[in-house]
């Protein structure tokens, strides 16, 4: 099952990196850019997360909140952020294993990790643009940044 442009996006509560509950409903009054990927320590999901910290977000407004999540631990989320310099919160779909990620339809069960999802929900928690990769295809990180200045 699958979420749609125009939908409420499904709400959830995942740990970050430092073990913080972060509740997407709990965001409201904020664009939310909400981004989904396979694995930590990885080559494509490693390069997209530095597009993020390096263009991303010094280039969005002060009301847009950008959230990663893969079904890593909090534990292997610390240690990549800590060591890559990331700032933003890295949430942890472990357990029970990838639920959002198949709430958002972006679950490959077969091999047990999200696919390269993005969701741009808006600050009334509906989604205005998504976009979802293989795991193997990086996605384009301007195309949030033209999105966003369109909300």
């Amino acid at each position: 099952m699958s979420v749609e442009v125009g939908e409420q996006a499904p709400d959830f509560e995942l740990q970050d990196q430092h073990g913080a509950p972060v509740r997407l409903a709990n965001l409201r009054g904020r664009n939310v850019v909400l981004v989904f990927y396979p694995l930590a320590f990885t080559g494509v999901c490693h390069g997209e997360l530095n597009v993020i910290r390096d263009d991303l977000l010094p280039a969005v407004a002060d009301d847009v909140e950008v959230l990663t999540v893969s079904v890593d631990s909090v534990f292997a989320h610390r240690a990549w952020a800590d060591r890559e310099g990331y700032a933003f919160p890295m949430l942890s779909d472990f357990w029970p294993h990838g639920e959002v990620a198949r709430a958002y339809g972006v679950f490959d069960e077969e091999k047990g990790v999200a696919n390269r999802g993005t969701f741009i929900i808006d600050r009334e928690g509906v989604i205005r643009w998504k976009v979802v990769n293989p795991i193997g295809s990086a996605r384009d990180v301007t195309e949030y940044q033209k999105v966003l200045t369109h909300l």
